[in-house]
């Protein structure tokens, strides 16, 4: 009876060790590195030792294999050929089963081990490893490393062996990085989910990674909707022009806004006129930067923090003005729309009671694709538009009228407004019931 007590407490031992190499192994696969590199700078030494298992890890997981594996053998080896034999008594006792009391003892057996081994020795312990990583990887990670030099040996061994295999399968490493920008995207959105981010933090974040990839002309002031100074009108009409707008700066052309020769403030325009000074444009303006079209919007960050210049005319292939942005632009870009006292602040989309959208033409189509969920708007990878009003006039291939309407992907755009041959207004109505 003691023999059997002891060879139960071995196998449960057994059970509970394997527990503790599965829940390492989870508990440093799964450990941030972020978190353990912020402990390991506060001079936590397991820590430490923990970063360097997660950043190498073949070792380690040699190691922890070795053990699952050997506690695998030692735990048949003892339930199969000692208890099951111990248990076959029992079975022979009863006349009915005796036939079959091998059989019997050592299905029981290995269902028992087997039913224990799952829950003692794999779930629970990943269970708990995967609720706190970080603190179990830095607890196993001393022992986890001794161990790994005692196996050493052996560990080459199947360290080479794996790596001869598998460069005989042709099996290549995976280019992709540890981790992508819509990893950080997803890991920023629970955050916010969580609690752990204001929802404005999450969408500043948003806005700053989707700025790598916009073309300036997605964010710069059109030419339509620029004011502009001509050297060739009257002084009355530029001083007109300047205290009708609530911009501050101004281009300046020769005729047109193609033979366009600097900026000019309208308070330096202003302060010479009241002063009696003589007033001549071309002196005046300040040289222009000037930017392709297709510059991403992060590249005129840096030239405008190179140059000192916060306001850029936007050209394209021709040479000809596509339109101007300036360093508040940007900055909306990132933060949202910045919109001034003096400035038309009629919000860019307006939901109905009858629970459709009535949205301008402006509105950028990052923006659309959030209200409407979708990841894609048909033509958009070809950069052929950047607002809503350009996605309506791709769709249609057309300039269209008012009262022209499409259907996608459940949604109905309705063209309510048109501003010469610009889309101002679109009703956009759900037809289908959106998750």
């Amino acid at each position: 009876m003691a023999s059997i007590s002891l060879e139960i407490l071995l196998i449960l031992v057994l059970i509970v060790a394997n527990g503790v190499f599965s829940g390492s192994e989870i508990a440093v696969v799964s450990a941030r590195k972020v978190r353990l590199e912020q402990l390991a700078e506060q001079g936590n030494r397991r820590a430490q030792v923990a970063l360097r298992l997660a950043n190498a890890p073949n070792n380690f997981l040699a190691t922890v294999q070795i053990g699952i594996t050997l506690i695998g053998i030692l735990s048949g080896a003892v339930g199969g050929a000692t208890l099951a034999q111990r248990l076959r008594p029992v079975f022979d006792s009863v006349p009915v089963l005796q036939r079959y009391s091998e059989g019997l003892s050592v299905t029981l057996i290995v269902a028992t081990i087997t039913y224990f081994s799952l829950v003692i020795g794999e779930l629970v312990p990943k269970r708990i490893a995967l609720n706190a990583p970080e603190k179990l990887a830095c607890a196993v990670a001393p022992p986890m490393r001794f161990l790994s030099r005692i196996t050493a040996p052996l560990v080459h061994l199947l360290g080479w062996s794996t790596e001869a295999l598998i460069r005989l399968l042709g099996v290549s490493t995976s280019p992709e990085p540890s981790i992508t920008e819509e990893e950080i995207k997803v890991l920023i959105r629970q955050g916010a989910e969580a609690g752990m981010f204001e929802e404005a933090e999450h969408a500043m974040v948003e806005r700053v990674f989707r700025l790598g990839d916009r073309p300036i002309q997605a964010i710069m002031t059109p030419r339509t909707e620029l004011t502009w100074l001509n050297t060739e009108a009257s002084l009355e009409e530029n001083l007109q022009a300047v205290m009708g707008s609530y911009h501050s700066r101004f281009p300046v052309g020769q005729g047109s806004l193609d033979d366009c020769i600097g900026v000019i403030r309208g308070s330096t325009l202003l302060a010479a006129q009241l002063s009696g000074q003589p007033i001549d444009l071309a002196a005046m303006a300040q040289p222009p930067l000037y930017v392709s079209e297709h510059a991403l919007a992060l590249t005129v960050i840096d030239q405008f923090k190179q140059t000192g210049i916060h306001i850029a005319l936007v050209i394209d292939e021709y040479g000809g003005m596509e339109g101007l942005v300036t360093l508040n632009d940007l900055m909306a870009a990132i933060v949202g729309d910045l919109p001034s006292s003096e400035e038309d602040s009629e919000p860019l989309i307006i939901q109905r009671e009858d629970g459709s959208w009535l949205i301008d033409g402006s509105l950028d189509i990052h923006d659309l694709k959030a209200l409407v969920k979708q990841k894609t708007l048909p033509g958009e990878a070809d950069g052929n538009f950047h607002t809503m009003g350009g996605f309506v006039v791709h769709f249609l291939s057309h300039i269209p009228q008012s009262g022209e309407h499409f259907e996608w992907r459940g949604l109905r755009f309705e063209v309510v407004d048109m501003d010469g041959p610009r889309v101002d207004k679109v009703l956009v109505t759900f037809l289908v019931a959106t998750a």
